[in-house]
């Protein structure tokens, strides 16, 4: 998936602590193993909200990992604890979130949760439009 990366550390940077930041994320870190190490990160969520003009203000999960050396041990319950405070702080009506189908252990920790799969119970499909589509489409006389 690394190749898959077009985005630059600047830009991340900028996007995540400018002016505006367009996501926020929560860091899992346990502490080092040696007495004079320090933190280290183990697992972290990336969110933003977003807005549903039939329910309002939504939660959106965008990438959400621990390192598998760190799995079963709570800390993914923790942070989605803690996102759902967030949510329900921040008066959310949900929480939105993507998983590809072939990620089964994944799908299983949501269900287990309370989640819902939109695209069985109401058939939602997700599209995207890359890049060269939106130059296009804003190219006045381009369809």
């Amino acid at each position: 998936m690394e190749h898959h990366v077009t985005l630059t550390e600047k830009e991340l940077l900028e996007d995540g602590f400018g002016d505006t930041p367009f996501y926020h994320c929560i860091i899992a870190e346990i502490q080092g193993e040696g007495s004079g190490d320090g933190p280290k990160v183990v697992g972290f969520a990336m969110y933003y909200f977003t807005y549903d003009p039939w329910v309002g203000k939504q939660l959106y999960l965008e990438e959400f990992y621990v390192m598998d050396e760190y799995r079963g041990l709570g800390i993914g319950s923790e942070i989605l604890r803690q996102l759902s405070d967030l949510a329900m702080k921040t008066r959310c009506t949900g929480m939105m979130f993507v998983v590809a189908e072939n990620n089964e252990p994944s799908v299983q920790f949501y269900k287990r949760r309370g989640a819902e799969d939109l695209s069985q119970e109401e058939g939602w499909r997700l599209y995207r439009f890359d890049k060269s589509s939106l130059i296009k489409m804003a190219t006045p006389g381009e369809e």
